[in-house]
């Protein structure tokens, strides 16, 4: 794999070294304090996705990422407590990963980020209280703070999919949104890197 900026190309040897340093730097510079085991969880999230086929799902139309609510339907109405629990998981890697990689994407779609961060965070939450009492129950505490800390780990995988990127005045625009509906700090930091300094004011409370 090879990571283009606008200065240099850096070859990397190791999909998982690459994200473990990666979001280890993001995580310190925005400082956002995680567990290892959260840490951990999120580098072999983004190396998994790293495979389309893991991501992406094939239907007649070819391959596509199942919409959120449909996940979570599945999910809901899974025969056992265990097909509940992955359908819950896949919501959430899925949520956390998409927000983390394709926000500047959502500008063209109708379902905003903020969807993807409300129900990824919700997802996490419920699943660390199914998993109690279960053989996964270790994984509680991960999943209790990857639905407490989703939006700062959002930023975080922004951070990672931009790394070089230069912003447009359209980026602008759409990170000014991001932060009106996300209270997003990575995208009010940035902003002000660029000269833009948001308006307390402006924000109102999110509601889904």
């Amino acid at each position: 794999m090879a990571h283009e900026s606008s200065q240099s190309v850096v070859t990397v040897h190791s999909l998982r070294e690459y994200f473990r340093e990666s979001v280890h730097d993001a995580l310190a510079r925005q400082h956002v304090a995680v567990g290892g085991e959260t840490e951990q969880y999120v580098v072999n999230l983004l190396t998994l996705f790293a495979r389309s086929e893991a991501l992406y799902e094939q239907t007649p139309d070819g391959a596509r990422i199942k919409p959120l609510v449909v996940m979570l339907a599945e999910a809901l109405e899974a025969r056992t407590g265990r097909e509940r629990c992955a359908g819950l998981q896949r919501l959430g890697d899925v949520s956390l990963f998409v927000a983390g990689f394709f926000a500047q994407g959502f500008a063209r779609k109708l379902i905003d980020i903020d969807y993807h961060i409300a129900m990824g965070g919700r997802a996490y939450g419920t699943l660390s209280d199914a998993v109690r009492g279960s053989g996964r129950a270790a994984l509680g505490p991960v999943f209790a703070e990857l639905a407490a800390k989703f939006q700062q780990l959002v930023d975080a995988l922004n951070e990672v999919s931009e790394a070089g990127h230069r912003h447009s005045d359209q980026d602008i625009l759409r990170l000014y949104e991001i932060w009106l509906k996300t209270g997003s700090r990575r995208a009010e930091r940035l902003l002000n890197e660029l000269g833009v300094t948001p308006s307390p004011g402006a924000r109102t409370p999110f509601r889904h």
